[in-house]
């Protein structure tokens, strides 16, 4: 007797079983928290994390796949203690059943500062935020740069700030969110298109930017994460001109505060730094200007006084008589030189008129007259030699036509001759070179013969 029925007598393959078995643990576990300790963490180069979650008693192999693994605002490390929301599978090659990762959180410390702290350590260990790439702002900006919310406090604290404290400041404003889901692609894109403006403006010989602000007003640190996020760090480092990260309020850190020439407190403190200097020269000129008045002031008091104290005093006469000796002979330069001028504004005067005696009407017509006759006679002459040239030259031309007519074939043919040639047109110079029944041209003096030879007569030399 059999032990199993006919309904049990087909066994299933390994392939159905664990297929089964997957179906099961899916159905059954389609989503479960997991807490433990991270061991054996590894990030394939696709982009996938294989690890292991275990306690002391038991452990549960883990996968997070690259479109999950990028929305995990932390990298998992060995001896990590996290939270993990997923569901189970099975991996049907091994027959190991393992948990497909959704979520991730730290326990203890915050996902958010566990990603901080990650991401910073990263970059410093990079060199991104070294001291010796720090720029300095310019001396007196003149065009700065703006990358926040539109609608934002800090773009209004930031307006009102400047032009309060500045007329020569001009703000470039680039709009981008600063917060929620894709703000830090914004912010990308927006110091982009700053720098884009920069670059144009000195190719052309115009004036560019000379900073740029990026911040936001305060917030939870969920609100601030986009000037956390690597991309934002690395295109502040990037970015052509000097960049003062604002975000926030004093006491709030984040990774652009790093990366960035320049940290303010807060987007007003921002304002500030591009306008402090201009104010701070202002109170100096004005400062300078006081006490150069002041300095004026003394200095002329001292000299009246000193001026007062010499009029007063006898060598004062002796000065008084030197300038009225010296007066006198001013007084007698001018004369002698209105005398001077005096003589050679006649003698101008007569130049001028017997100028305009030379230029009279009648003078004038009389020499023209007599230019024209000698232009006459010019003209003669020069018509008469051009006539000469001409008829010299056609008989010169005359002999060379003739010469060239006695050397011309044609004229050969004139006198009776005949030039004969084969059908491909060479010329024949002796019968020898034509055979009997050949076709031949015979030129003449006017027209062609086109010949058949008959007979080919050999010349007596031959």
């Amino acid at each position: 007797m059999s032990l199993f029925d006919e309904a049990e007598r087909r066994p299933l393959s390994v392939s159905e079983l664990t297929a089964q078995v997957r179906g099961a643990l899916e159905n059954r576990f389609a989503a479960v928290w997991v807490e433990g300790e991270i061991s054996n963490f590894r990030a394939a180069s696709s982009g996938h994390w294989y690890f292991t979650v275990k306690d002391e008693s038991a452990q549960l192999r883990a996968k997070c796949f690259r479109g999950v693994n990028g929305r995990i605002r932390f990298r998992p490390s060995d001896g990590l203690l996290v939270r993990a929301r997923g569901r189970l599978t099975v991996y049907e090659p091994r027959g190991e059943y393992e948990l497909l990762v959704e979520a991730l959180d730290p326990v203890g410390a915050g996902a958010l500062r566990v990603a901080f702290e990650q991401l910073r350590d990263r970059l410093a260990a990079e060199g991104l935020f070294d001291a010796a790439l720090k720029r300095e702002l310019p001396l007196l900006p003149r065009r700065v740069g703006v990358v926040t919310s539109p609608t934002g406090a800090a773009v209004r604290d930031i307006i009102r700030t400047v032009t309060r404290r500045t007329r020569t400041v001009s703000l470039l404003l680039a709009p981008a969110r600063v917060q929620g889901e894709g703000a830090g692609r914004e912010i990308v894109a927006a110091l982009e298109a700053l720098n884009d403006f920069h670059r144009r403006a000195v190719g052309e010989g115009r004036a560019g930017l000379d900073a740029v602000i990026v911040g936001r007003g305060g917030g939870s640190a969920e609100d601030l994460w986009a000037f956390n996020e690597e991309e934002v760090a690395r295109a502040i480092r990037a970015s052509l001109v000097p960049v003062i990260s604002a975000v926030g309020h004093e006491t709030d850190f984040t990774i652009s505060d790093f990366a960035a020439d320049v940290r303010a407190a807060t987007p007003t403190a921002a304002a500030e730094l591009v306008a402090e200097r201009e104010d701070e020269i202002a109170s100096y000129v004005e400062s300078l200007t006081h006490s150069l008045v002041n300095a004026t002031r003394y200095r002329l008091l001292a000299e009246r006084a000193r001026a007062q104290e010499a009029a007063m005093s006898h060598g004062f006469d002796e000065v008084r008589a030197r300038l009225s000796a010296a007066r006198a002979g001013a007084d007698d330069a001018a004369h002698r030189l209105e005398r001077r001028a005096s003589d050679m504004l006649a003698r101008a005067r007569r130049r001028l008129d017997d100028a305009a005696c030379r230029l009279q009407p009648s003078r004038m017509s009389a020499q023209a007259g007599r230019g024209r006759v000698r232009l006459a006679v010019a003209g003669a002459a020069l018509e008469a030699a051009g006539r000469a040239k001409l008829d010299e030259a056609r008989a010169r031309l005359a002999v060379a036509a003739a010469s060239l007519d006695a050397l011309s074939p044609l004229a050969v043919l004139g006198r009776g001759y005949a030039l004969a040639s084969d059908e491909r047109g060479r010329i024949l110079r002796a019968a020898g070179a034509a055979r009997a029944g050949q076709r031949v041209r015979v030129r003449l003096a006017e027209g062609a013969l086109r010949c058949r030879v008959e007979e080919v007569e050999a010349s007596e030399g031959n």
